[in-house]
């Protein structure tokens, strides 16, 4: 059978700058950031409410870091936890780290504590660095981990004195207080630092050593730690910075509202560093206020977040009065934007900046992107990375589809994660096959192969043998005139067995009725867009769709709120 994916068809659309192939670093993340770094001691590397911390700084309190963890007695490989948002405390962590050669594994500060147990004890974290404000929450799951020390950070542990009192008095910074807990080493992570020398450190390590164990978000099981290498990390960072053109010390700002302990905000973090860039720490990503007036006052070069934070700036009359000119790209990834929307965000942002991504965290995190310069397609995530290969193939036959035609995106390359994940050995055997990894996308490829994402195989709505998928429904929904944003997902069906109704949540504009009228409107217009049996036969408003802290929407809550009625 022929195989259109081989062919390559992509490699003629590549901007002019980027190579087929790249010639990747044999160095680890820290060697990286030396080498960047050097040069620009006086950089800003960190922007943070106010204050520049500079690649100095950055540099000595990261030398602390990695001797404090090498006291507490961490070896190379030992793993370390980072339950924070984003502060200064956070990029320290991450270049200390891997300074002593450990392993950093996110902890998001949203987990509840039983999830909060379950991922410090799977990925064997022995310090983990948190919050004073989280710290009941920590204090009351880490004696039954293998945690042995607590480093307890402050979001006002960078402010002035004066900032950080007032903050503290009218209580707009978060606090809490910070206790002994028997068995443990607990210390507030400013005091600890300062207590360790501050020069020069860095273990060798080799550069397919662990480097990060970042957890999924457990869709269809618990979380799994997808182990990346340095190799992994060090070969996106390339890839990413060839793609959109960004030299090694060019000085250039970057602003995203991902938080750290996501592998999209990581890796943007973990990249601004190793090319010597400065980064605005943005430590609640739903404050668009916030947003906004640092796009304002740093003129970023680049900007990164998910579809739905846009579209909420978009609804912003400060937003779409700012001054975009120094802005060269806006990444959009997590999720498609909606095509929809496309022509309107770029009318305010400038045509063409917006560069849309596909990537997941078992590819570091980016396989595949819209050219920086060249043609870009509404509605396409792009095409792969140099050195990428990817191909779609069904899902049950494991077949190669044709183009034009919808499969399972599979990937190859030197992003992709080599040691699966972390103490999974069957699940990994079932995601990473050959080197390649099935990313349970489905998407499929024109002519000039440029891939689209229709769906995800698992929210994929099997009706009377008919595949029905949610992203396209969702798409045709959203052009409704009274609608805001729609999900839809598959309920099964109680007349037939075994096969799967489309239903769907809405959230309808201000001042539209929730209303059997507007049901009945919507079904109409559905009735007259798509086939009979992609016409949702359920249709729930609500006020708001649950997602996750990046702003995906979690289709799996509302199939499970669904069951529960």
């Amino acid at each position: 059978m022929f195989d259109p994916y081989a062919e390559k068809p992509w490699l003629k659309h590549y901007d002019a700058h980027v190579p087929r192939n790249l010639n990747y670093s044999n160095k680890t993340y820290a060697e990286l950031v030396r080498e960047a770094t050097t040069d620009i001691p006086l950089r800003t590397a960190v922007y943070y409410m106010g204050r520049g911390i500079t690649y100095h700084e950055l540099d000595k309190f990261s030398n602390r870091m990695a001797r404090f963890l090498k006291k507490c007695g961490l070896k190379p490989g030992d793993t370390v936890g980072v339950n924070l948002p984003n502060i200064p405390a956070y990029y320290i962590s991450i270049l200390g780290i891997q300074k002593a050669g450990c392993v950093l594994t996110g902890v998001s500060p949203l987990l509840q504590p039983k999830e909060l147990e379950y991922q410090l004890n799977d990925s064997g974290t022995k310090l983990l660095v948190t919050l004073d404000a989280l710290f009941e929450k920590v204090k009351a799951v880490a004696p039954q981990t293998g945690v042995e020390t607590l480093a307890v950070a402050g979001i006002a542990d960078f402010l002035s004195p004066l900032k950080a009192f007032l903050g503290k008095l009218f209580k707009k910074i978060p606090t809490g207080k910070v206790n002994p807990i028997p068995g443990l080493t607990v210390g507030r992570f400013m005091n600890l630092l300062q207590k360790m020398p501050s020069d020069f450190v860095e273990e060798q390590v080799d550069p397919d050593a662990r480097c990060l164990m970042q957890y999924t978000g457990g869709t269809t099981g618990p979380p799994k730690g997808a182990v990346l290498t340095h190799r992994n990390m060090v070969s996106q960072i390339q890839q990413t910075n060839t793609w959109l053109d960004v030299s090694t010390g060019q000085e250039s700002t970057l602003l995203t509202a991902f938080p750290l302990f996501h592998q999209a905000g990581l890796f943007l973090g973990m990249d601004a560093m190793a090319f010597g860039g400065t980064q605005v720490a943005v430590p609640n990503p739903r404050d668009l206020d916030f947003l906004i007036a640092a796009i304002k006052k740093h003129k970023p070069r680049g900007i990164v977040n998910v579809p739905t934070i846009y579209l909420e700036l978009l609804k912003k009359p400060k937003f779409r009065t700012l001054d975009f000119s120094g802005v060269e790209w806006f990444i959009s990834g997590a999720a498609p934007f909606p095509p929809e929307y496309i022509k309107e965000f770029e009318e305010v942002v400038g045509e063409g900046k917006l560069v849309e991504v596909l990537g997941m965290t078992e590819t570091s995190p980016v396989h595949m992107g819209l050219p920086r310069y060249g043609m870009k397609k509404p509605g396409s995530v792009g095409i792969p990375f140099p050195d990428t290969e990817v191909k779609l193939i069904d899902p049950d036959s494991g077949e190669i589809v044709p183009v034009e035609e919808p499969g399972e995106l599979v990937v190859k390359g030197p992003q992709v994660f080599t040691e699966g994940y972390h103490n999974k050995p069957e699940e990994t055997a079932t995601t990473l096959r050959d080197g390649w990894i099935f990313t349970g996308d489905v998407c499929k490829m024109d002519a000039d192969g440029y891939f689209y994402v229709v769906d995800r195989v698992k929210d994929m709505v099997i009706v009377s043998g008919y595949k029905v998928f949610t992203r396209t429904v969702d798409d045709v929904l959203m052009e409704h005139p009274d609608i805001d944003m729609a999900a839809a997902i598959g309920l099964p069906d109680p007349a037939r067995p075994g096969s799967e109704i489309v239903a769907t949540a809405i959230v309808l504009k201000p001042d539209v009725e929730k209303s059997e009228d507007t049901r009945e409107k919507i079904i109409q217009y559905m009735q007259a867009k798509v086939a009979p049996y992609k016409v949702p036969k359920k249709i729930e408003f609500i006020d708001e769709l649950p997602k996750t802290a990046i702003g995906k929407f979690l289709r799996r809550e509302l199939r499970e709120r669904e069951s529960t009625k």
